[in-house]
């Protein structure tokens, strides 16, 4: 995508989240990876508000060349490529926002599921959520922009991806969740997935007639009609 397509795509995805309530005030970023370089959405911006132009590019190596100054997660994001490239080469987008239903369910340990692999957000609930999301890791707490996320999470990714099983998100706990894929629109739509499951999860997990997660047979299908990664 070239670069000037790619700042349009941003703020596009950006209003459109901001509008129908994924995102809200200034919470939020979303970058791209480029040939050379990246961009990123400025610190404290309102991603329904995006100028093209503002947008900040920095080069190969993170440092800031031109626009308004980078959100602070720029180096989360940059190790999110790092790592997720290994496994999805075409990974050129990152999201991250504070949605509502996903920081709800990082706030209640006691009874989300948990995978060999450490706590997870949500189990296998709806084929569409196995199918378009897959497993979300919680990253344990960590204050906004601190390094120990970005290792947590770049170790996440080579875990699930070692196994077989490679994530396009994580749910940094407390803060909100991280999604990736190959463009704006693919991410957004991997985020609108992961939201909406989880609201279906919090209005149903405690009900006398909770469901069930998909079985192992039901899973196995998925993998080998559409390829999920569960």
């Amino acid at each position: 995508m070239h670069e000037n397509e790619a700042r349009e795509e941003m703020c596009r995805v950006g209003k459109s989240l901001f509008e129908r309530g994924y995102v809200h005030a200034s919470a939020g970023n979303i970058s791209m990876r480029l040939d050379d370089g990246f961009l990123i959405t400025p610190t404290d911006a309102c991603l329904g508000f995006l100028d093209p132009a503002a947008l900040a590019r920095l080069d190969a190596k993170g440092n800031h060349v031109s626009g308004d100054r980078p959100s602070k997660t720029i180096v989360l994001h940059q190790r999110i490529y790092a790592a997720a490239r290994a496994f999805d080469g075409d990974t050129a987008c990152v999201i991250h926002t504070h949605s509502h239903a996903c920081v709800a369910l990082s706030l209640a340990a006691a009874d989300t599921p948990a995978d060999g692999a450490g706590r997870e957000l949500m189990p296998a609930l709806t084929p569409y959520f196995v199918m378009k999301v897959g497993h979300v890791p919680v990253i344990p707490y960590r204050r906004p922009g601190a390094a120990q996320a970005a290792d947590l999470v770049a170790a996440a990714i080579g875990a699930y991806g070692g196994r077989g099983t490679p994530i396009r998100s994580v749910m940094l706990e407390r803060l909100g969740p991280n999604v990736w894929h190959d463009t704006p629109a693919a991410a957004m739509a991997t985020l609108e997935e992961l939201e909406e499951t989880a609201r279906l999860w919090l209005g149903c997990r405690q009900s006398p007639r909770a469901p069930e997660p998909l079985d192992e047979a039901q899973l196995s299908e998925l993998r080998e009609v559409f390829g999920a990664r569960w």
